[in-house]
């Protein structure tokens, strides 16, 4: 089983909006744009290393949750997938280079940093700051007390 970290974002302008700032703000090349997502490619931190990034809806939303269903990323519009680096380490290092950039450039963004989709690592909410969790939680209902001050609700 591959590993694939995500970024969630709470944009309004929607996933053509995320494009364009890992185009403009990371060079990211665009190589496939498909009905409900876009396929990129980045350069990693080494120039040799080539990251598969895909900006789409975040797919993971339950309309009307049950209470035990409720999830971090569920008011996070757009998941940007980051794959490859070699290895987890390399995926996790480049995952988090890319939400610190996200949240740099575009402060005013509510962000999430999800290992994944079972860690749930950082959490970027404008007027609040930026957060990681120390120890890593799950972005499930069980670690809510813990993640909701730093999420979109």
């Amino acid at each position: 089983m591959s590993v694939v970290d995500s970024v969630f974002l709470a944009v309004s302008g929607g996933q053509q909006e995320v494009v364009d700032w890992l185009v403009e703000g990371v060079g990211a090349e665009v190589l496939v744009t498909e009905t409900s997502a876009v396929r990129l490619r980045m350069r990693g931190e080494s120039a040799a290393d080539w990251l598969g990034v895909v900006v789409q809806p975040n797919g993971y939303v339950v309309p009307d949750p049950e209470p035990d269903e409720v999830q971090a990323m569920d008011g996070y519009a757009i998941e940007v997938q980051v794959r490859g680096g070699g290895s987890d380490d390399i995926l996790h290092r480049e995952a988090g280079r890319l939400f610190e950039t996200l949240i740099t450039t575009r402060p005013e963004v509510p962000a999430l940093l999800v290992h994944n989709l079972d860690t749930l690592v950082s959490a970027h909410l404008p007027g609040a700051g930026t957060h990681t969790f120390d120890p890593l939680i799950t972005p499930d209902i069980e670690d809510i007390d813990t993640w909701r001050a730093w999420v979109r609700g």
